[in-house]
């Protein structure tokens, strides 16, 4: 017999002209926006609510999905970020016992369109032989020739400036006002955990508008600032890349994370670029070069840094972390100014957290600059 989840139909149009037929999943609608695949085979709610993610179709690798429930404490953000999902199956039935809903009703509530029942292994041979590529969806349209026509349509990532749709609307504040370390965060797309991981090392965070003057950061008077992660391209970031700038010159410890690692770069002159297809999951082998030793890492970005660039910068600035699989760079350092910044996730929920001494590195430059 079939179920709710099960008795609707879905399309799948991939821009190389690919279509998939399967079944809906969340939503009826139709939805755009460009493709990418997570790996990852827990965290599937963190994922869906991070920031980074507005703008794109997320496909998961992972067989099911849904089969631990959802509950409002794995929320990153306010809402669902993803456009939409792809998936091999959409799971109702799950496993925690402290989940507040099945996964169909949390799509329904936040109104994402969702497709499942399809060739999820073919999908991301395409990208991965492809690259990135638009996408659309649909449960109530299936005339193909229509669809083709609204994706032809849909702008490409790159270019897009995405940060200041998903950055908070007005300044808020997080911890203890008590505590020891202020610091000025700039938010692109920021996660909710990244935020945990300050205050529980005695931080008291001011979170600033992604288009704030750089002159109302100053006057809180921090003691450290945060880059933070978000979605779209950097290059386009041309307000952020100038405040960074200005930033820079009051010589404070400065933390980037993920977008905020590429506009660092961008700020001393190192361009990025478009990556073919990206890194998302939570299992990316990162080798610290000063350590000798290797992190497994959660990552999402469609994005990075020039590794050729940051060698001929090597005077101002070096390299702190490689990706293991494809060698790109994955940490920075300025030698002229107490910053450095990571494209990866140190504060990976629900992990790994390999990663999380980065935090504690902020802290203690905040700490030698308070002395």
């Amino acid at each position: 017999m079939l179920t709710k989840q099960d008795d609707r139909r879905a399309i799948l149009m991939l821009e190389d002209g690919s279509v998939f037929h399967g079944m809906a999943a969340g939503a009826i609608g139709t939805v755009t926006g460009e493709i990418c695949y997570n790996t990852g085979m827990t965290g599937y709610q963190e994922v869906f609510t991070d920031p980074s993610y507005f703008g794109q179709i997320l496909l998961t690798t992972n067989a099911h999905i849904g089969n631990y429930g959802t509950m409002e404490e794995d929320d990153e953000s306010d809402k669902v970020q993803i456009e939409g999902l792809i998936c091999k199956n959409f799971t109702n039935k799950y496993s925690r016992q402290l989940a507040n809903h099945p996964i169909e009703t949390y799509f329904e509530k936040h109104n994402v369109v969702g497709i499942q029942k399809v060739d999820t292994r073919s999908i991301v041979k395409r990208i991965r032989d492809k690259g990135a590529m638009n996408v659309i969806i649909s449960s109530e349209e299936f005339d193909v020739k229509s669809l083709a026509s609204k994706l032809a349509k849909v702008p490409s990532m790159e270019g897009l400036e995405l940060a200041s749709k998903v950055s908070t609307p007005s300044t808020y504040f997080v911890g203890d006002p008590q505590a020891t370390y202020k610091v000025a965060v700039i938010d692109f797309g920021v996660k909710r955990n990244i935020l945990k991981c300050f205050t529980e090392r005695d931080c008291y965070c001011k979170v600033f508008p992604a288009k704030t003057p750089i002159n109302e950061v100053i006057d809180f008077d921090a003691d450290g600032y945060f880059l933070s992660n978000g979605p779209g391209d950097p290059a386009s970031m041309n307000y952020a890349i100038d405040g960074i700038k200005e930033l820079l010159t009051y010589k404070k410890p400065t933390f980037g994370i993920c977008l905020g690692h590429q506009l660092l770069a961008l700020s001393v002159g190192i361009d990025t670029y478009k990556m073919h297809n990206g890194h998302r999951g939570i299992n990316h082998p990162v080798k610290n070069v000063n350590t000798g030793t290797c992190e497994i890492t959660t990552q999402n970005h469609g994005f990075g840094i020039n590794h050729e660039a940051v060698v001929e910068a090597k005077d101002h600035v070096s390299i702190t972390h490689i990706n293991l699989n494809d060698e790109t760079v994955e940490g920075i350092r300025l030698k002229d100014h107490p910053a450095f910044s990571v494209q990866y996730h140190p504060e990976a929920a629900p992990g790994p957290h390999d990663s999380r001494y980065l935090f504690d590195e902020f802290i203690d430059l905040m700490k030698k600059e308070k002395k």
